[in-house]
Protein backbone atom coordinates (compact mmCIF):
# COMPACT_ATOMS: atom_id res chain seq x y z
CA UNK A 1 0.00 0.00 0.00
CA UNK A 2 1.32 3.56 -0.76
CA UNK A 3 1.94 5.87 1.45
CA UNK A 4 -0.70 7.96 0.23
CA UNK A 5 -3.36 5.39 0.54
CA UNK A 6 -2.71 4.53 4.47
CA UNK A 7 -2.85 8.11 5.48
CA UNK A 8 -6.38 8.38 3.74
CA UNK A 9 -6.92 4.27 5.39
CA UNK A 10 -5.20 5.91 8.83
CA UNK A 11 -7.93 9.56 8.85
CA UNK A 12 -10.74 7.44 8.06
CA UNK A 13 -9.99 5.19 10.70
CA UNK A 14 -9.14 7.76 13.32
CA UNK A 15 -12.42 10.03 12.40
CA UNK A 16 -14.20 7.16 12.21
CA UNK A 17 -13.27 6.07 15.94
CA UNK A 18 -13.73 9.87 17.03
CA UNK A 19 -17.15 10.45 15.92
CA UNK A 20 -18.56 7.05 17.14
CA UNK A 21 -17.86 8.92 20.56
CA UNK A 22 -20.32 11.61 19.38
CA UNK A 23 -22.91 8.79 18.13
CA UNK A 24 -22.32 7.27 21.83
CA UNK A 25 -23.62 10.26 23.36
CA UNK A 26 -26.30 11.49 20.88
CA UNK A 27 -27.96 8.06 21.51
CA UNK A 28 -28.82 9.43 25.04
CA UNK A 29 -30.13 12.75 23.22
CA UNK A 30 -27.41 15.09 23.87
CA UNK A 31 -25.14 16.88 21.58
CA UNK A 32 -21.23 17.24 22.36
CA UNK A 33 -19.40 19.83 20.28
CA UNK A 34 -16.25 19.32 22.70
CA UNK A 35 -15.25 15.27 21.47
CA UNK A 36 -12.16 17.45 19.98
CA UNK A 37 -11.14 18.03 23.74
CA UNK A 38 -11.63 14.53 24.30
CA UNK A 39 -9.21 13.46 21.55
CA UNK A 40 -6.09 16.11 22.65
CA UNK A 41 -6.62 14.30 26.55
CA UNK A 42 -6.05 10.97 25.03
CA UNK A 43 -3.89 11.88 22.59
CA UNK A 44 -1.52 13.82 24.81
CA UNK A 45 -1.82 11.30 27.99
CA UNK A 46 -1.20 8.72 25.10
CA UNK A 47 2.04 10.47 23.75
CA UNK A 48 2.87 11.49 27.21
CA UNK A 49 3.07 8.00 28.52
CA UNK A 50 4.82 6.13 25.55
CA UNK A 51 7.21 8.75 25.15
CA UNK A 52 8.17 10.20 29.04
CA UNK A 53 6.98 7.10 30.60
CA UNK A 54 8.13 4.83 28.60
CA UNK A 55 4.88 2.36 28.34
CA UNK A 56 3.44 0.54 25.66
CA UNK A 57 1.41 1.08 23.33
CA UNK A 58 -0.98 -1.35 24.33
CA UNK A 59 -1.16 0.35 27.77
CA UNK A 60 -1.14 4.16 26.50
CA UNK A 61 -4.15 3.99 24.27
CA UNK A 62 -6.51 2.54 27.46
CA UNK A 63 -5.04 4.49 29.54
CA UNK A 64 -5.73 7.56 27.69
CA UNK A 65 -9.13 6.63 26.70
CA UNK A 66 -9.73 6.00 30.54
CA UNK A 67 -8.89 9.31 31.56
CA UNK A 68 -10.54 10.88 28.62
CA UNK A 69 -13.87 8.89 30.13
CA UNK A 70 -13.03 10.68 33.68
CA UNK A 71 -13.08 13.91 32.12
CA UNK A 72 -16.39 13.41 30.40
CA UNK A 73 -18.30 11.73 32.76
CA UNK A 74 -16.84 14.31 35.19
CA UNK A 75 -17.92 17.07 32.35
CA UNK A 76 -21.61 15.11 31.52
CA UNK A 77 -22.74 15.28 35.23
CA UNK A 78 -22.87 18.93 35.65
CA UNK A 79 -24.35 19.58 31.69
CA UNK A 80 -26.84 17.43 32.38
CA UNK A 81 -29.19 20.48 33.86
CA UNK A 82 -28.60 21.90 30.01
CA UNK A 83 -30.41 20.77 27.27
CA UNK A 84 -29.97 21.55 22.96
CA UNK A 85 -27.71 24.47 22.04
CA UNK A 86 -27.09 25.47 25.87
CA UNK A 87 -25.56 22.12 26.56
CA UNK A 88 -23.88 22.11 22.83
CA UNK A 89 -22.63 25.51 24.18
CA UNK A 90 -21.31 24.47 27.72
CA UNK A 91 -19.43 21.27 25.78
CA UNK A 92 -17.89 23.97 23.20
CA UNK A 93 -16.71 26.24 26.00
CA UNK A 94 -15.08 23.05 27.82
CA UNK A 95 -13.24 22.52 24.55
CA UNK A 96 -11.86 25.28 23.71
CA UNK A 97 -10.99 25.59 27.54
CA UNK A 98 -9.04 22.64 26.78
CA UNK A 99 -6.71 24.04 23.98
CA UNK A 100 -6.15 27.02 25.74
CA UNK A 101 -4.79 25.47 28.94
CA UNK A 102 -2.92 22.76 26.45
CA UNK A 103 -1.23 26.00 25.10
CA UNK A 104 0.06 27.45 27.84
CA UNK A 105 1.21 23.90 29.74
CA UNK A 106 5.12 24.03 29.07
CA UNK A 107 5.57 20.59 30.13
CA UNK A 108 3.54 19.19 27.14
CA UNK A 109 5.27 21.65 24.59
CA UNK A 110 2.46 24.29 25.38
CA UNK A 111 1.70 26.51 21.74
CA UNK A 112 4.82 24.84 20.19
CA UNK A 113 3.63 21.01 20.49
CA UNK A 114 4.30 17.79 21.07
CA UNK A 115 6.52 15.33 19.71
CA UNK A 116 8.84 11.77 20.02
CA UNK A 117 5.94 9.03 19.26
CA UNK A 118 7.06 6.58 17.41
CA UNK A 119 4.59 5.95 14.01
CA UNK A 120 2.19 2.80 14.34
CA UNK A 121 0.39 0.71 11.84
CA UNK A 122 -2.21 1.34 9.78
CA UNK A 123 -4.19 -2.06 10.51
CA UNK A 124 -3.44 -0.99 14.25
CA UNK A 125 -6.22 1.53 13.86
CA UNK A 126 -8.51 -0.39 11.88
CA UNK A 127 -8.34 -3.12 14.33
CA UNK A 128 -9.25 -0.91 17.19
CA UNK A 129 -12.30 0.84 14.60
CA UNK A 130 -13.38 -2.91 13.54
CA UNK A 131 -13.62 -3.66 17.36
CA UNK A 132 -15.50 -1.03 18.29
CA UNK A 133 -17.90 -1.49 15.55
CA UNK A 134 -18.48 -5.68 16.69
CA UNK A 135 -19.15 -4.18 20.64
CA UNK A 136 -21.69 -1.55 19.71
CA UNK A 137 -23.35 -3.85 17.26
CA UNK A 138 -23.47 -6.26 20.35
CA UNK A 139 -24.92 -3.32 21.89
CA UNK A 140 -27.49 -2.24 19.91
CA UNK A 141 -28.94 -5.33 20.52
CA UNK A 142 -29.20 -5.22 24.64
CA UNK A 143 -31.34 -4.34 26.95
CA UNK A 144 -28.99 -1.19 27.96
CA UNK A 145 -29.26 0.01 24.47
CA UNK A 146 -33.10 0.20 24.58
CA UNK A 147 -32.63 2.25 27.75
CA UNK A 148 -30.64 4.82 26.22
CA UNK A 149 -33.07 5.01 23.36
CA UNK A 150 -35.75 5.42 26.11
CA UNK A 151 -34.11 8.23 27.68
CA UNK A 152 -33.03 9.91 24.60
CA UNK A 153 -36.69 9.64 23.26
CA UNK A 154 -38.58 11.10 26.61
CA UNK A 155 -36.92 11.34 29.49
CA UNK A 156 -39.45 12.24 31.83
CA UNK A 157 -41.27 9.00 30.97
CA UNK A 158 -37.87 6.59 31.09
CA UNK A 159 -37.67 8.13 35.09
CA UNK A 160 -41.56 7.04 35.43
CA UNK A 161 -40.55 3.65 34.34
CA UNK A 162 -37.97 3.22 36.90
CA UNK A 163 -34.72 4.23 34.54
CA UNK A 164 -31.98 6.46 35.83
CA UNK A 165 -31.43 8.64 33.26
CA UNK A 166 -28.64 10.42 34.81
CA UNK A 167 -26.42 7.54 35.16
CA UNK A 168 -27.09 6.19 31.74
CA UNK A 169 -26.50 10.27 30.59
CA UNK A 170 -23.25 10.02 32.34
CA UNK A 171 -22.39 6.56 31.02
CA UNK A 172 -23.11 7.41 27.84
CA UNK A 173 -20.87 10.72 27.85
CA UNK A 174 -18.25 9.09 29.55
CA UNK A 175 -18.36 6.59 26.99
CA UNK A 176 -18.65 8.59 23.97
CA UNK A 177 -15.82 10.79 25.23
CA UNK A 178 -13.46 7.50 25.83
CA UNK A 179 -13.54 6.76 22.39
CA UNK A 180 -12.67 9.86 21.20
CA UNK A 181 -9.64 10.15 23.93
CA UNK A 182 -8.93 6.32 21.96
CA UNK A 183 -8.89 8.56 18.50
CA UNK A 184 -6.83 10.66 19.70
CA UNK A 185 -3.91 8.48 21.00
CA UNK A 186 -4.25 6.91 17.56
CA UNK A 187 -3.65 10.42 16.18
CA UNK A 188 -0.80 11.03 17.74
CA UNK A 189 0.98 7.84 16.99
CA UNK A 190 0.05 8.52 13.02
CA UNK A 191 1.25 11.89 13.07
CA UNK A 192 3.97 11.85 15.77
CA UNK A 193 3.39 15.35 16.78
CA UNK A 194 0.61 16.72 18.36
CA UNK A 195 -0.48 20.57 19.17
CA UNK A 196 -3.54 22.46 20.66
CA UNK A 197 -4.50 23.25 17.32
CA UNK A 198 -5.63 19.83 15.82
CA UNK A 199 -8.48 19.50 18.31
CA UNK A 200 -9.91 22.49 18.29
CA UNK A 201 -13.58 23.83 17.48
CA UNK A 202 -13.27 22.36 13.99
CA UNK A 203 -12.36 19.33 14.98
CA UNK A 204 -15.30 19.18 16.98
CA UNK A 205 -17.63 20.23 14.36
CA UNK A 206 -16.09 17.59 11.79
CA UNK A 207 -16.92 14.64 14.25
CA UNK A 208 -20.60 15.73 14.18
CA UNK A 209 -20.73 16.24 10.94
CA UNK A 210 -19.59 12.77 10.38
CA UNK A 211 -22.65 11.26 12.39
CA UNK A 212 -24.99 13.97 10.41
CA UNK A 213 -24.05 13.12 7.40
CA UNK A 214 -23.34 9.11 7.31
CA UNK A 215 -26.08 8.68 9.99
CA UNK A 216 -27.03 8.49 13.66
CA UNK A 217 -28.94 5.88 14.25
CA UNK A 218 -26.63 2.97 13.20
CA UNK A 219 -22.90 2.51 13.90
CA UNK A 220 -21.52 2.40 10.91
CA UNK A 221 -23.28 5.74 9.59
CA UNK A 222 -20.78 7.67 11.71
CA UNK A 223 -17.84 5.74 9.95
CA UNK A 224 -18.93 6.13 6.65
CA UNK A 225 -19.88 9.86 7.28
CA UNK A 226 -15.96 10.06 8.38
CA UNK A 227 -14.97 8.23 4.99
CA UNK A 228 -17.25 11.10 3.38
CA UNK A 229 -15.23 14.11 4.88
CA UNK A 230 -11.79 12.45 4.30
CA UNK A 231 -12.40 11.47 0.44
CA UNK A 232 -14.50 14.34 -0.74
CA UNK A 233 -11.62 16.93 -0.63
CA UNK A 234 -9.84 14.41 -2.16
CA UNK A 235 -12.15 13.18 -5.02
CA UNK A 236 -12.89 17.43 -5.81
CA UNK A 237 -9.42 18.34 -6.27
CA UNK A 238 -9.75 17.85 -10.07
CA UNK A 239 -11.94 21.45 -9.97
CA UNK A 240 -9.25 23.13 -8.42
CA UNK A 241 -9.95 26.46 -6.83
CA UNK A 242 -13.47 25.29 -6.87
CA UNK A 243 -12.94 22.22 -4.88
CA UNK A 244 -14.40 23.71 -0.92
CA UNK A 245 -17.56 25.16 -3.05
CA UNK A 246 -18.00 21.74 -4.93
CA UNK A 247 -17.48 20.57 -1.23
CA UNK A 248 -19.92 22.42 0.55
CA UNK A 249 -22.61 22.25 -2.32
CA UNK A 250 -22.17 17.94 -2.57
CA UNK A 251 -22.88 18.14 1.36
CA UNK A 252 -25.96 20.43 1.26
CA UNK A 253 -27.15 18.43 -1.60
CA UNK A 254 -26.71 15.00 0.60
CA UNK A 255 -28.72 16.20 3.76
CA UNK A 256 -31.10 17.76 1.97
CA UNK A 257 -31.84 14.29 0.02
CA UNK A 258 -31.09 12.17 3.26
CA UNK A 259 -31.90 14.09 6.19
CA UNK A 260 -31.45 11.40 7.92
CA UNK A 261 -27.90 10.43 6.84
CA UNK A 262 -26.83 8.10 3.76
CA UNK A 263 -27.23 5.55 6.63
CA UNK A 264 -30.55 4.59 8.18
CA UNK A 265 -31.31 1.66 10.97
CA UNK A 266 -34.58 1.05 8.78
CA UNK A 267 -31.78 -0.03 6.05
CA UNK A 268 -30.77 -2.92 8.30
CA UNK A 269 -34.11 -3.85 9.25
CA UNK A 270 -36.10 -7.05 7.56
CA UNK A 271 -39.34 -6.06 6.47
CA UNK A 272 -41.56 -8.34 7.43
CA UNK A 273 -44.00 -10.46 4.67
CA UNK A 274 -47.14 -8.92 3.42
CA UNK A 275 -50.30 -11.03 3.84
CA UNK A 276 -50.56 -14.51 0.84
Amino acid sequence: MSSYLAGLFAEIGIAGIAALGVYVILASGQLSLGNGAFMAIGAYAAGWLTVVAGWPLAGALPAGAALAAGVGALVGFPALRLRGIYLAMATLGFGEMTRSILQAFEPLGGAAGFSGMRRLEVWVIWAWLLGILLALGLLARSRLWLMLRAVHDDEVAANLIGLSGTALKVGAFGTGAALSGLAGGLFAHWHLFIEPGNFGFERSTELVMAVVLGGSTVAAGPVLGAGLLVLLPEWLRVVADWRLAAYGALLVLVLLVRRQGVLDAALFRRRAPGPA
